[in-house]
């Protein structure tokens, strides 16, 4: 099935019938646009990228891009919990290395260290390794409050002075954790984390927004027709000159109903 196109703002979005067909075709854009850059043979190409169930099927379709030189790919992820280590079971960085890492031969990780003695300095440590060069691609995805990397609406700040932050997360995100099955009651979800900020994120290169499934489907619709403002986090990327967001059928619901 041909993807539906829309345009809202700068934002492009993608309809898809399926998550399978949503992330092979995130994951074949994504990987175009890697290669593309990496045509200049002295480039490393620096990606962030989101650690969530929604992202499972892009990553897997980017993981098996052959003509991807990982070797000249760092990457950097968009949040982690205070309190888990980077092998953690529950932890994003442990996501992210069972979910890609381990799967290509990257050239180089940075994890956030949730166990930091000091999280305040591994704020500034993380936001030192993010300013020393560009970003080229976003990979990430929207929550069911809209949230970006852990930028609720309580703490997201359009015009934030800082790149890396510690926040503290609403009910709602962490509820989230325990309907995607990370985590087995809301309880033992922690309640604090390390994010990038919505500076941090927007100032990427290219963004590619993958949220699949219908518990985002209020998130996408406010997403798309929401006044740009904190409430919605993710509004901001209508403002983005190279965003797309892809999403299904279940995801899209509310914007098909019009």
């Amino acid at each position: 099935m041909e993807a539906k196109k829309q345009v809202v703002g700068k934002l492009h979005v993608y309809t898809f019938q399926s998550r399978e067909e949503l992330g092979k075709h995130a994951a074949a854009l994504a990987a175009a646009k890697i290669i593309s850059l990496q045509q200049d043979p002295t480039r490393i190409v620096r990606i962030i990228f989101a650690s969530a169930p929604s992202q499972t099927e892009f990553l897997i379709g980017l993981s098996n891009d052959i003509e991807i030189d990982w070797q000249r790919i760092e990457a950097f992820h968009m949040d982690e919990y205070i309190g888990l280590a980077t092998d953690h079971i529950q932890s994003f960085g442990h996501f992210l290395k069972k979910s890609i890492f381990e799967k290509v031969s990257i050239g180089h990780v940075h994890f956030i260290n949730g166990l930091a003695d000091n999280p305040k300095e591994e704020c500034r440590r993380y936001a030192d390794l993010l300013r020393a060069n560009k970003i080229d691609l976003v990979c990430m995805g929207i929550g069911e409050n809209a949230h970006i990397a852990f930028n609720d609406p309580h703490v997201a700040d359009f015009d934030d002075p800082y790149l890396v932050k510690i926040v503290d997360l609403d009910l709602k995100s962490r509820q989230q954790q325990v309907n995607d099955g990370c985590f087995p009651a809301l309880e033992v979800v922690p309640t604090h984390a390390i994010t990038l900020t919505v500076p941090a994120l927007m100032e990427g290169g290219s963004l590619f927004c993958m949220v699949p499934g219908a518990t985002k489907a209020d998130a996408v619709y406010a997403t798309v027709h929401s006044a740009i403002e904190t409430d919605v986090p993710s509004s901001i990327l209508r403002t983005h000159n190279d965003a797309k967001m892809f999403i299904d059928q279940q995801s899209g619901e509310k914007l098909t109903e019009e």
